[in-house]
């Protein structure tokens, strides 16, 4: 566990699981890489400029990449998903299907694409359901180390750049992973209460809306932009608390081979095409909370319609500065009867039109 690393609970000079070269438990040894790690990184020295960095992780490894055995893939994998995110002025939103697909077989129906992080941070998952998984337990365990070392929390940013220099050794394997960041940045709390690292307690409100905001009783909010504090007795390691230059809702992508990016507008997958075509011409920065609700839910249909690798349902988070919020799952099929029935009407509509506008020129 995290807070057992930071406590020292574990010693890892003693335990052979932290040796170098033999860490077989760790989860990031998959492939060919088998990143080393510095092991004087849980015991800093008092001059270093950042005592309590996370592990540096190094590409060096035991069998050079070009002649390590692989082992074949049993039959060609066929990624198929539609997941998006976009920024407006209510914050984030994130949307994605939930059919998990195998070759040409749909694997389940069920399946979950957007996977909370943190209280204020979570990620839409496209490629290999068992890697990107293991990928945001990695990152949610750095993250919450980094949170009890430096009690706040790694902004967006850093969290996206931390992924990407620990995905970036795997570049060349079969590792499939292609993640977009939503998340909050600002409003920080300061505290190691590990609390404000988890992915929020899902609960139901008046409007049967499942919320993972944390409860602000255990936590003190940080000072201004730039503003300057003295020394208190709460406050005595520490002559400033935690600022923050930057607040807003932060979007970002991640790859497997490295690759980051930061945007305002990402949809991944194979039915990425077709939720352009809605996205695009529909988001704007002055959205309400309604019509980005709206348009994504729209997007991810149009898009499920025309992909066979999508479809299912819909999952759709919204992240504010409270923490995300998870709508209830909603099932695609009953939007393609609503939508056969809008259509129907529509048609009914112009037939009347032009019967009366025929009568009025008899």
């Amino acid at each position: 566990m995290a807070l057992q690393d930071v406590c020292g609970f574990l010693n890892s000079r003693e335990d052979t699981t932290f040796m170098l070269g033999k860490r077989s438990g760790s989860p990031i040894e998959f492939g060919q890489i088998r990143p080393s790690f510095d092991s004087d990184w849980t015991n800093p020295k008092a001059d270093d400029h950042l005592p309590y960095s996370l592990p540096s992780i190094s590409v060096q490894s035991a069998i050079p990449l070009y002649i390590s055995p692989s082992v074949p893939l049993p039959f060609p994998l066929g990624h198929g998903t539609t997941t998006l995110g976009f920024v407006f002025q209510g914050g984030v939103i994130a949307a994605a299907d939930s059919r998990s697909s195998c070759a040409g077989l749909v694997a389940c129906p069920e399946s979950q694409k957007i996977i909370p992080v943190h209280s204020h941070l979570v990620s839409t998952t496209s490629g290999t359901s068992a890697d990107c998984a293991l990928w945001k337990r990695i990152l949610a365990r750095e993250l919450r180390l980094y949170q009890l070392r430096n009690r706040r929390r790694l902004s967006t940013g850093g969290a996206a750049k931390l992924l990407s220099h620990m995905l970036h050794p795997f570049k060349g394997t079969e590792l499939c992973v292609a993640a977009t960041l939503c998340g909050w940045d600002g409003d920080e709390f300061l505290g190691g209460d590990e609390r404000s690292m988890d992915a929020g307690t899902q609960s139901k409100g008046t409007d049967g809306k499942k919320t993972g905001s944390v409860s602000e009783a255990s936590f003190q909010p940080v000072a201004e932009p730039d503003a300057k504090t003295q020394p208190t007795a709460s406050n005595k390691t520490s002559s400033t608390l935690i600022t923050t230059k930057q607040t807003g809702p932060r979007l970002y992508y991640v790859c497997s081979d490295g690759l980051r990016l930061q945007g305002e507008l990402f949809s991944v997958g194979s039915g990425s095409p077709y939720a352009y075509s809605i996205l695009d011409g529909n988001i704007h920065w002055g959205l309400s909370v309604d019509e980005a609700v709206s348009v994504a839910r729209e997007a991810v249909y149009r898009a499920t319609h025309r992909d066979a690798y999508s479809g299912n349902n819909v999952d759709l988070y919204h992240v504010t500065a409270k923490g995300w919020r998870r709508r209830k799952r909603e099932d695609l099929k009953e939007e393609y009867y609503r939508e056969k029935e809008r259509e129907r009407k529509r048609v009914e509509e112009r037939r009347r039109e032009i019967e009366n506008k025929n009568f009025d020129e008899n």
